[in-house]
């Protein structure tokens, strides 16, 4: 017999607690989605594979038992599941024991964890309740998982441990005066100040700039998963839509039509796809983005977000290490610019935390100043690469296709003079590496990078410009990177330590590399990162 547990009654320090009853029936609606749907189809291919006579009728008497079996089956399941899992808020850590016949126990010390987060899909949030996350700041690898407890003991749990973090950590030294410079003044004074949000409409517009063909795909993808279970020939019913009662095919129905109407009903298909695209980009961003808001608290960039997935997370602000600028080449026309953070504490999938996807740029400054940073400005003075190093890549780029192209050519002067195609292919493939060179020339044009007092500044990409902001006390290493190629043409790259992400400044002459080292390096050195906030 299991020991008797409370479920969901608090976070009483050192006692063993079982998340919430209704765990059981989140996990039963995910098994039962997955599990269920197929067997029904199974059962339906496999009627309509059996007798014409029979049709389902056959399949009828075994349906509702298999139904019955598995549901009994997937609730005995998520009921052991949840009696065999437990979990503790200790002295010196969070502890998850769980398994049924092999049991696993996970800790994670006060002294590793980055944040709690607090995530709500779908199902869960119609009963109220949430997963809480424990962040390790490894990319997802160790975080901790706590699902599903209620909304009000998430809160308390996440602020208990929160308090037990701080607690470890209650001895920080003071900043060196570079870093406290940089924290703004408004720190203490602010209690969920609402820095920037997304109503409706800037959603909608969002959406639209992400055009997206997701939905399409997956439509086909599932078509073609599932086109043996179902009562028609999905391609040859759209090929008898398309045609008229004479054709039997759409290609022959598209080549009886007039010239006016093949460029018509070419231009209808275009627009057709884009519009798929634009409903799917909004359907997507506001599932994903829905009463977006991001605060500022006392504990940092508190961001909301989220229509059938809600997910609350709390970003500390000294643990910010740098800012991303992005935006694509259509945005920047109409002045829309997104704004993520690289973090300690990471997203699970993503090593970035956006802070405010769809903004103008006078609405990201702020958010910059809060997270002590600023944006480049005109005093900066920027640099390109090396033109070797931009050279060396054109060649590289264009070198493949010119071995494909002299490949072709060889293979024509071995075969007979009829094998015309192989020189069509070298000229094509000559093309592309000329492409691809000039690609990499006019790209050099978007790369620079520049150094002052306090930031390490980047900037690349034409279709989509990206700059990259680093605080110079927050860098952990520097290190000097070069090839076999750049050590021969005088160049290197230079690649600075983050814990939450990367940040690499590539081709520079070697002796600016060194010299942007020394810099960086005076201002990490002045600052003991083992006194630091965590």
């Amino acid at each position: 017999m299991s020991e008797a547990l409370p479920v969901n009654t608090g976070t009483a320090r050192g006692e063993w607690h079982r998340v919430h009853p209704l765990s059981m029936a989140v996990q039963m609606a995910r098994t039962l989605a997955s599990a269920v749907i197929p067997a029904v189809l199974v059962i339906y291919g496999s009627a309509s594979n059996g007798p014409a006579s029979a049709g389902l009728s056959w399949a009828t008497p075994y349906l509702v038992p298999i139904l019955v079996l598995i549901i009994a089956i997937n609730l005995f399941g998520a009921w052991l599941g949840w009696v065999r899992l437990r979990y503790r808020v200790g002295e010196n850590d969070v502890r998850m024991e769980q398994g049924i016949l092999s049991r696993s126990a996970r800790s994670v010390p006060y002294e590793r964890i980055q944040d709690v987060s607090l995530e709500q899909k779908l199902v869960p949030r119609l009963l109220g309740l949430v997963e809480v996350k424990f962040e390790t700041g490894a990319g997802g690898k160790e975080e901790l998982r706590l699902a599903y407890v209620t909304e009000e003991q998430g809160e308390t749990l996440r602020e208990t441990v929160r308090a037990l973090v701080e607690e470890e950590n209650a001895e920080p030294a003071p900043l060196d005066a570079t870093d406290r410079a940089a924290e703004p003044a408004s720190v203490a004074s602010e209690r969920g100040e609402l820095l920037f949000a997304m109503p409706p409409g800037r959603l909608f517009l969002y959406g639209l700039f992400n055009f997206s063909l997701v939905v399409f795909a997956v439509l086909i993808g599932t078509l073609q998963q599932f086109e043996a279970f179902l009562p028609f020939d999905v391609w040859g019913t759209i090929a008898s839509i398309a045609s008229n009662e004479t054709l039997t095919s759409a290609e022959e129905a598209f080549s009886s039509y007039s010239f006016a109407a093949r460029v018509a009903a070419i231009l209808y298909a275009l627009v057709s796809v884009i519009a798929i695209g634009m409903v799917s980009g909004v359907v997507r961003t506001f599932i994903q983005d829905w009463a977006f808001r991001l605060e500022r608290t006392p504990k940092g960039f508190r961001r909301r977000r989220g229509l059938l997935t809600k997910t609350d997370v709390v970003m500390p602000i000294h643990r910010v290490q740098a800012l991303i600028v992005k935006t694509g080449i259509i945005r920047r026309r109409f002045g829309w610019y997104g704004l993520s953070v690289i973090s300690l504490a990471q997203d699970a999938k993503n090593a970035n935390h956006e802070v405010a996807p769809f903004a103008r740029m006078e609405e990201i400054a702020p958010i910059a100043r809060e997270a002590g940073f600023a944006l480049p400005g005109e005093a900066v003075d920027w640099h390109r690469p090396s033109p070797d190093y931009r050279f060396d890549k054109a060649l590289l780029s264009a070198g493949t296709c010119f071995a494909a192209a002299l490949g072709f050519l060889l293979a024509k002067a071995t075969l007979p003079p009829e094998a015309q195609g192989l020189g069509i292919g070298a000229a094509i493939m000559v093309v592309f590496g000329l492409a691809f060179a000039a690609q990499q020339l006019f790209l050099w044009r978007f790369q620079r990078h520049g150094v002052d007092e306090r930031f390490v500044y980047t900037r690349r990409n034409w279709l989509a410009p990206r700059t990259e902001i680093a605080s110079r006390v927050k860098l952990q290493s520097v290190e000097v990177s070069q090839g076999p190629l750049s050590r021969w043409r005088g160049y290197a790259s230079l690649k600075f330590g983050l814990a939450g992400g990367t940040f690499e400044i590539p081709g520079l002459p070697l002796e600016e590399a060194y010299a942007i080292r020394a810099k960086v390096l005076e201002s990490i050195a002045a600052v003991d990162f083992a006194k630091l906030p965590r």
